[in-house]
């Protein structure tokens, strides 16, 4: 029996603001709903989401429809780019991320690199696999978080991808066990 992972990247949210706290946008709370309407045909067993409520917002929708609360794990929150806890700037965030991904192990001081990010969430990822086999879980998750998961299991979640993502974005991945079988692409 398969277990299918929905990864939701958060809707769009507010350059500005406190990493934990940003909320999504107008936009951001229409397309959760786009979501939500999405994910209810995938019969879906139960959310767990990033502590940010970005992606708490994202994925509740679903998360009232079947009726389970959603499931908070601290180490899918976003990668720790930097010391602060306020969103960096676009222009100070695209070099970051070009030398993160072209060296996994570097990382500024206070923040974490990709190897460390990715180290953790694959960490909750296979407990959440083991715990939920056979069913069918929504991840509300972050653009480099997610890429870095994907990224774990197949080296065409890199940079390039991580670029061609939206707010939101869905990728149902397939596992048998922990065995990785295949994603496909559910946001259009």
């Amino acid at each position: 029996m398969n277990t299918y992972i929905y990864m939701v990247r958060h809707g769009d949210s507010p350059k500005q603001g406190i990493e934990r706290t940003r909320e999504l946008t107008q936009k951001g709370m229409s397309d959760a709903k786009i979501v939500t309407d999405l994910l209810k045909k995938e019969n879906i067993d139960s959310v767990v989401s990033s502590p940010y409520l970005r992606s708490v917002q994202t994925v509740e929708g679903i998360s009232q429809y079947i009726g389970q609360p959603v499931v908070i794990e601290e180490d899918l929150k976003e990668r720790i780019f930097s010391s602060g806890n306020k969103r960096i700037s676009d222009g100070e965030l695209g070099p970051i991320l070009k030398k993160s991904f072209d060296d996994p192990n570097f990382a500024v001081k206070g923040g974490e690199s990709n190897a460390e990010c990715q180290k953790r969430a694959i960490s909750v990822l296979n407990t959440i696999l083991n715990t939920y086999e056979g069913k069918n879980i929504v991840i509300g998750t972050h653009g480099a978080i997610m890429t870095l998961m994907m990224g774990y299991y197949d080296s065409r979640f890199d940079l390039p991808f991580l670029h061609s993502t939206s707010k939101p974005d869905i990728y149902r991945m397939e596992f048998k066990g922990l065995g990785f079988m295949g994603v496909e692409r559910m946001w259009k």
